[in-house]
Order: C-alpha cells, then structure tokens, then sequence
C-alpha cells in the first residue's frame, strides 16, 4: 500500500470512529497511532516511537508530552495530543507545547485532536517553538498539496535539516496565502490604490478609493471564475471547437434520439480513477467514453485500450474489467470510494495497455 492509500486509510477509519471515541486515551489511540504507522514509524518499538517522554527540565517536574519520534534515540518530533472534540485554537495547549519543545532537542513539535494537526518549528529563534504552526491539515478534509507536504515526515524520507527549510518556506507562504485572502475578500484601500494608480491618474480621494474597492473586487471575482472554468476544462480535456458545434437534427427523421448525459457521479467516478493512475501513466492520456450502457476508462481515447467499465446510473453499481481470455468480470459496488479498493488492477491493466501496441477487442454491451 502507498502512502496516500494509506493516510486515507486512517482518514476513513477515524470517519467511522470519530463519534464513538469518548475520551483523550481513546483518540490517541484510535486516531494518532494509526497516522504515525501509516508515515511508517514502528508504534510497538519505544526506541522509535516513545509514549509519554518526559521532557526533563528544571521546572517542568518531569512532564510528560504524549508522543515523541526518536532517531538515534534523540526526539526529533513530539506529538502532543488532545480529545478530538476540543479546540487546538485554545492557549493552553500551544503553551504546553511550547514548554516541552524548549526542554528537548526536538526540532518539530505536533499539536493534534487526531483530526486537526499543527507543525510547529524554531524559524524565529533556535529551541524557541515560533508562535503559529508551519503547517496544519484535516485528516478529514486532505487535499493532494496537503498529502504532500505531510509525506515528509514520513520515515522513509523524513530529514530534519531538509524539513527546518521547507518549514520556513511553507511558514511564509501561509502568511502570504493568509494576506491574499484578505485583501480579495475586503480589499484594504492600500491594495486597491495600488491597481487603481496604474489605470486612473486624477487624486485618490476617498470616494475614488471607494469606487474603485467595488470594481476591483468585481474583476477579482471574474478572475476567479475565469481560472476556475480554465481549470475544469483542461481537467476533463474538452476540446472547445467541439462543443461550439451543433448538430442541426433532420425535421423529417421520426427516429428517437436518446441523448447521453454524463452523470456527476461518472465524472466523480472518473477523477478517482486518475488519482490512482496518477504515478503509472500520463494524466491526459486517461480519457472516458460514455455510452447508453456503460461509462468506461480508457487510454488515449480507444476503446481497445479500456482500463475499466462502470456502471452506476442505476440502484445497483458495478464496476467491470476484462480478464486473461477478454471476458468481462463485473463486480459490484456499493459506493464511489470502492473503487480505491482496485486500485492495484486499475493500474496493472494501465500498465499493460500502455506498455503493449496490441488492442484487446472489446465489445459494446
């Protein structure tokens, strides 16, 4: 299992759980430890992952911070956790957290409810834990740049000098994203005076500011759109001369037309399957075809290149792949996030069909 199937793995399993957890213990348990496994440390080796480390220092009385990643029996990574109910936002939990990171070598302390995650570092000074995290995410709410950045704490790649950089990089662009963010949602009259001096010359006096503060957040809110629509485009690889074209139906042709309409669900469908296939093959190349009796995933746009075949307009799913002989074998579904359950066939058959010039001959149904 890779990486990402595995932290959605976890994310699934605290899904499940998260209402029936009642306590502190049973949300570091339930929902920290399975996390901490799946970035591949061993949870039963106390060398490696060690629970209540006391963080030795005059003044402290020998407390203790829930977790702390050792390497080469130095803590490198604390982890301090809370009931997955209670707000991380609260003072005292930073302030705690801050106490143990100054009281060991650690260079990254982890401040968790085992939903919401925040990495806190020294960028500002050496063994001083900065006020604000580096880096935060929501297990129940990962996003693939999410995915990413905590994949570099993972065992297998996981290098503190590496990560003390990338910690002040993905610091400063949060504040910046935290900035641009504000000022599209309530543009300051600084902001706005800085685009409006490139396109009017008379004085900036405050009704002009004014004017301009609702222009500009019109033309954001254009942009916005604009980008959105470039990026669902390019996404499901619309060629846009094609959809200009119309087809002017014969007035006197009496046939039934039956028109097909691509569901939500296919295009869901559709996207998880390139998200699997992301690392084995070039995302364009993934294409769809929609039929009146199936949805199939195919390469390069050929039918003989299917990679799977879904059925799902109807109370009972499936999804279909062919085996060594070119049957078919339709095995049914009970949900879209099923189908992450095939991903290795997925990509074996892309594999396959990317790697051989021969087309199997596949058959309409």
């Amino acid at each position: 299992m890779d990486f990402i199937d595995a932290v959605k793995d976890v994310a699934q399993h605290i899904e499940r759980l998260k209402d029936s957890v009642q306590t502190e213990q049973a949300a570091k348990t339930a929902f920290v430890l399975p996390l901490i496994q799946a970035l591949g440390y061993k949870i039963f080796d106390t060398t490696e992952v060690c629970p209540e480390y006391i963080a030795a220092t005059p003044g402290l009385k020998g407390e203790k911070v829930d977790y702390a990643i050792l390497i080469n029996g130095v803590p490198s990574i604390l982890i301090e956790c809370k009931f997955h109910k209670n707000d991380l936002a609260h003072p005292k939990n930073s302030s705690q957290l801050f106490k143990y990171f100054s009281a060991t070598q650690a260079r990254f302390a982890v401040l968790t409810n085992g939903i919401h995650y925040w990495f806190y570092t020294d960028t500002e000074k050496t063994h001083i834990m900065d006020e604000k995290p580096f880096f935060e995410f929501n297990i129940l709410d990962l996003n693939e740049s999410s995915i990413n950045e905590l994949k570099k704490f993972s065992r297998e790649v996981f290098n503190p000098d590496e990560m003390a950089s990338c910690a002040r990089q993905l610091l400063y662009k949060k504040e910046i994203n935290r900035l641009i963010s504000e000022q599209f949602t309530n543009p300051s009259p600084d902001f706005v005076k800085l685009f409006a001096g490139q396109v009017y010359k008379g004085h900036m006096v405050a009704a002009v500011v004014e004017k301009f503060t609702e222009i500009f957040k019109g033309c954001l809110k254009d942009y916005i759109n604009e980008r959105i629509n470039d990026k669902i485009r390019s996404a499901m690889d619309i060629d846009i001369s094609d959809t200009t074209k119309t087809d002017v139906p014969d007035p006197l042709n009496t046939e039934v037309i039956h028109t097909i309409v691509t569901t939500a669900d296919e295009i869901e469908s559709f996207y998880i399957i390139k998200s699997i296939l992301r690392d084995v093959i070039e995302l364009p190349r993934i294409q769809y075809k929609d039929t009146k009796n199936y949805f199939g995933v195919n390469i390069d746009g050929k039918a003989g290149k299917t990679i799977c075949r879904l059925w799902l307009n109807s109370e009972k799913k499936y999804i279909g792949f062919l085996d060594i002989n070119n049957k078919e074998v339709k095995t049914p579904i009970n949900s879209l996030d099923e189908i992450y359950k095939f991903a290795k066939i997925l990509k074996d058959r892309a594999i396959f069909l990317a790697k051989n010039k021969i087309e199997a001959e596949v058959t309409e149904q």
